[in-house]
């Protein structure tokens, strides 16, 4: 268990710890297809980020298995992106007032690698050799506009 996340309710856990794949989903198919680069990139980004942190737990049990988390739960939405990117928003919205009940000192840096990996995705595929651009679908979320800066907010609920 994740320390930082014990207070939650285990729905608002199990959101927590499927965030990252949702929005890897949502990122790498909202130009319609999920290429293998994108995929390859936020599995690399979810290892990297193992360097001690505050989210180092988190990382390490986010990153076992990514790949597969990944293809079984994409099993699971329409396969048109139009469709299926209204969906994957409605499941990252709920993040919002998880966030109020996390300490600010994880809230902050969990939202912010959440948008390190939306944009690290997004430049993955596309452009000059494949390398740093981005798909106008794509730059609609890569701001994640579903999610509040929880530095943004002045209060915490405990």
């Amino acid at each position: 268990m994740i320390k930082e996340l014990e207070r939650l309710k285990e729905s608002e856990t199990e959101l927590m710890l499927k965030a990252p794949v949702v929005l890897c989903i949502l990122i790498a198919g909202a130009d319609g297809t999920i290429d293998r680069r994108e995929i390859k990139e936020a599995i690399n980004v979810a290892v990297r980020k193992k360097e001690k942190t505050i989210l180092d737990n988190y990382f390490k049990e986010v990153s076992q298995d990514f790949e597969d988390k990944l293809k079984v739960l994409l099993q699971s939405y329409p396969y048109e992106s139009a469709k299926r990117n209204p969906i994957l928003i409605e499941e990252l919205s709920p993040l919002n007032p998880i966030f109020l009940k996390l300490d600010k000192s994880f809230s902050k840096p969990f939202y912010d690698m959440l948008k390190e990996l939306a944009e690290k995705i997004a430049g993955s595929s596309g452009g000059l050799w494949g390398m740093m651009s981005v798909d106008s679908e794509e730059a609609k979320y890569i701001r994640l506009p579903m999610l509040h800066d929880p530095s943004q907010n002045n209060s915490v609920t405990r």
